[in-house]
């Protein structure tokens, strides 16, 4: 009697567990469909609801064992308790997925938007990746050079500390001109026409150039 006292009382605690679980579900259900919560917390709710479904199938196979000690209900109880410990570990697997993320594409981390020990908002990004083969290089061409350039066309590139074998081939020009940015400003370009064109690094190039770095772009040849 002891026993059954037992098990009936843990029941009793599980199913009040499923009720909460089961609220807090429908609760992050509402809060994911409005945009307040990430699709993680309706992750965490629905594993949790589960779980205690889990537990309250185990226990109620317990006391049916405990009131007839019949064979089949042992079996019915250790399936239960086996499917208790696979949604656990289903949890526990989750919960570490959740820590581990992987990015879309190879590239390298050009900036660190958070640090350790910092409060990161749920869906902001912690890192930003640039994508190999995502640099470009900007130029701008004079209204009068314009003819003279053409997509796919290489370009040599200069840069301080640079080899002198890197090129790239243009993939943009622009159909709109504008005066002279004032990066490149000055008393003889001041009133010039310019369109932007932009290139793409060959090979090796890629790698050697930084984001931002400031580069001259000089047309090699037209194919």
């Amino acid at each position: 009697m002891d026993e059954l006292r037992a098990i009936e009382e843990q029941l009793a605690q599980a199913r009040a567990a499923l009720a909460l679980s089961s609220a807090e579900d429908k609760r992050a259900q509402n809060l994911v469909a409005q945009g307040f919560e990430s699709p993680q917390r309706l992750d965490t709710a629905r594993a949790a609801r589960e779980r205690d479904e889990a537990r309250g199938r185990e226990l109620r196979a317990q006391l049916a064992v405990a009131r007839s000690a019949a064979r089949p209900d042992e079996i019915a109880a250790a399936e239960a308790e086996q499917r208790v410990l696979a949604a656990e570990t289903a949890q526990a697997r989750w919960l570490e997925a959740q820590r581990q993320r992987t990015a879309p594409a190879a590239g390298v981390i050009y900036d660190v938007l958070f640090r350790p020990g910092e409060r990161v908002p749920a869906g902001a990004p912690v890192v930003a990746l640039l994508p190999d083969g995502a640099v470009k290089l900007c130029g701008f061409v004079p209204q009068a050079r314009l003819s003279q350039v053409a997509l796919g066309q290489r370009v040599a590139v200069n840069c301080d500390g640079c080899p002198a074998d890197l090129t790239a081939r243009i993939t943009f020009i622009s159909t709109q001109a504008e005066y002279t940015p004032t990066v490149i400003f000055s008393n003889e370009s001041r009133s010039k026409l310019v369109f932007l064109i932009e290139a793409r690094p060959d090979g090796a190039a890629a790698v050697q150039l930084k984001l931002g770095q400031p580069v001259q772009l000089i047309p090699i040849l037209l194919h």
